[in-house]
């Protein structure tokens, strides 16, 4: 089988989809492995380490894509890319399939048969292909960091001759794997920290890391594969009268709640940040979906009042090394997954490939996606 790894063609996009480390694993299971030339560099893995590791290094794209049973790539190839693969090759990235669905179309109709890492179940037996999570985690740490760059207080509290300079204050709101590694972060910089959900289930998380848990514990709220489910427009009320206090208070605001396939949820008014300290900074994981602060733009910094809402939407490329490597990891996972003594082997009846299978024998198989679809039309 033979498989190709083509440049990332996203604007600003560093990461990798497999690493030469993965890329030997494979090659030693049997597998041919072709690598755009260059398509690791930004993440810092060159030529020579891929072949090194046993690929071989490719010059043309279309070349690379057209000989290809199967394609690994971090983001949706672009649509050009599509009609260059082969009837009955397979593709693994992280697909955004439930947004995008003239790009699920496009794939059905060359023949593709797709998976969408960010569709993997959140299974015992599927934990190391969870993608969502490792790269929620480099997101997660990336934007502690953002936060305290572009924050005008030192992170930990300090006693100098000056005098003693207090800690500033971060207010987490999400306590998923991005919202837990965010934590984490801060109080490794001597934050004081406060952490936020309506999911009753994550508190004690949150206090396992040293923040204090200031949030609502709404039976409701718990939804399916660790995310938080839709709550009634009372409970939206309360929750924002909740917030208004703690975000007042607050130096540094992050927030990562994300519902799957739908737009995020407004947790911070425009009314919120008036009401914000002077320097204040809000960084929103969640800009791509529409963003929890109801002033964010994606890849954009706003300023208002005496606030900045940051909405960054690749805070995982920014460690593009690590977050390489571990969605290397996933992806290598999931490949073994789906072949049988070198060859893909993509059985429909098994759990895993069930739940992010999205095209396959020029159709759209999976009924969420295909719901999605269905409604664009």
């Amino acid at each position: 089988m033979k498989i190709a790894v083509p440049k990332e063609a996203g604007q600003g996009e560093r990461r990798v989809a497999l690493v030469p480390e993965s890329a030997a694993r494979l090659v030693k299971a049997g597998m041919a492995v072709a690598v755009e030339d260059g398509a690791g560099s930004e993440a810092g893995f060159d030529n020579d380490a891929y072949e090194s590791a046993g690929a071989t290094i490719v010059g043309t794209r279309q070349g690379l894509l057209s000989d290809a049973d199967l394609v690994l790539s971090v983001r949706q190839l672009p649509d050009v890319d599509i009609p260059v693969l082969k009837n009955g090759a397979a593709q693994i990235g992280m697909l955004r399939p439930l947004t995008s669905p003239e790009h699920v179309n496009l794939l059905a109709r060359a023949g593709v048969s797709a998976l969408a890492m960010e569709l993997v179940p959140r299974i015992t037996r599927a934990q190391k292909m969870d993608s969502l999570s490792s790269q929620a985690t480099a997101a997660g740490y990336k934007a502690v960091l953002l936060a305290a760059a572009g924050h005008g207080k030192f992170f930990p509290m300090l006693m100098t001759a000056a005098g003693t300079v207090p800690p500033a204050r971060v207010l987490v709101l999400g306590a998923g794997v991005a919202g837990l590694q965010a934590i984490a972060t801060a109080r490794r910089l001597g934050a004081v920290v406060q952490g936020f959900d309506i999911r009753p289930a994550v508190k004690e998380q949150v206090e396992s890391l040293g923040a204090q848990w200031v949030g609502m514990e709404l039976a409701e709220a718990e939804g399916t594969g660790g995310y938080a489910a839709e709550v009634s427009e009372e409970t939206q009320r309360q929750e924002h009268e909740h917030l208004a206090k703690l975000i007042a208070d607050a130096d540094v605001v992050i927030t990562t709640a994300q519902i799957p396939g739908r737009p995020a949820p407004v947790l911070i008014t425009t009314d919120m940040v008036d009401g914000m300290k002077a320097g204040s900074v809000i960084v929103d994981l969640a800009a791509e979906s529409g963003g929890n602060c109801e002033l964010t733009r994606p890849d954009e910094e706003v300023r208002h009042g005496r606030a900045r809402i940051l909405g960054p939407t690749d805070l995982a490329g920014g460690t593009q090394i690590h977050a390489s490597q571990m969605y290397s990891r996933n992806v290598e996972a999931l490949v073994q997954h789906i072949t049988k003594d070198g060859a893909l082997n993509i059985d429909r009846e098994d759990e895993i490939v069930r739940e992010c299978l999205i095209t396959d024998a020029g159709q759209i198989v999976h009924p969420r996606v295909s719901a999605t679809v269905q409604q664009e039309r």
